[in-house]
């Protein structure tokens, strides 16, 4: 098999929780740009359907939208459940579902760190767990998980230590999930962007300062994930396996 095959995603089927914009469409566009078809699991239906129409003008693959809320099991389960109806089988799943709440540590109420673990670290273990008991029935499957550098260092000035605390939580639970299952051919890696200008950030009153603690000066772009996506949801790296790829502009170099 050349390069160009093992990169070639073309029959596949892949999941994207938090799909519907921002860095989890930018996954969704990586794999659809690779021929997968591709299910947009999000809260926002309608936003989700717009760009599952996206996908399928641009890129010629099927792709659908399914509501979703993470922190239910049954609702993953459905979502898991429409998708094999659908397209048969699960080969590449993308756990991107996530939010920040910036409160100070003794201002936090137990109702907000309670939300931001439940979407950022729970959302995973449940998306991850389900997808992948159909994948170790496969034989085989690729699940993709979003962290962040803040799984590794302390942001500031902004306070946000449930944020924090959840991203280096899906790092663990990356690599729990891949020795357990290292031997049954299905991968878990993570993703760990950096400052990343999406929608939701864009206008910020803390980017000129986050980008002047960054080596190269600016914000990371969405698409600019796309490489290590493509890579991890691909035959290019079946040796990969609990592995954490920081994508950050070297921030957490300095």
């Amino acid at each position: 098999m050349n390069i160009q095959e093992k990169f070639c995603l073309k029959g596949k089927k892949a999941v994207v929780t938090g799909g519907a914009q921002g860095i989890g469409l930018n996954y969704a566009m990586a794999v659809a740009g690779a021929g997968a078809d591709v299910i947009l699991a999000d809260l926002n239906e309608e936003k989700a359907r717009e760009s599952a129409d996206f996908l399928e003008k641009q890129y010629g693959v099927k792709a659908m939208a399914i509501r979703t809320d993470v922190t239910q099991p049954e609702q993953v389960e459905n979502m898991c459940s429409k998708m094999i109806k659908e397209m048969g089988r699960i080969d590449i799943a993308f756990c991107n579902a996530g939010i920040s709440i910036n409160v100070p540590a003794e201002e936090m109420s137990y109702e907000q760190w309670k939300k931001v673990i439940d979407i950022n670290l729970t959302g995973v273990f449940l998306t991850a767990t389900a997808v992948g008991r159909y994948m170790l029935r496969q034989g085989r499957g690729s699940i993709i998980n979003t962290a962040s550098m803040s799984g590794h260092i302390v942001n500031i000035p902004q306070p946000q230590i449930a944020y924090n605390a959840s991203k280096a939580g899906v790092i663990m639970l990356t690599k729990s999930l891949a020795v357990e299952w290292a031997q049954k051919n299905v991968r878990v890696n993570s993703i760990s962007p950096g400052y990343i200008m999406t929608d939701l950030i864009e206008g910020h009153e803390l980017i000129p300062e986050w980008t002047g603690l960054s080596p190269l000066k600016r914000m990371g772009c969405p698409e600019e994930l796309q490489g290590i996506a493509l890579y991890l949801a691909s035959d290019a790296s079946s040796f990969t396996t609990g592995a954490d790829f920081t994508i950050d502009g070297a921030y957490t170099c300095v």
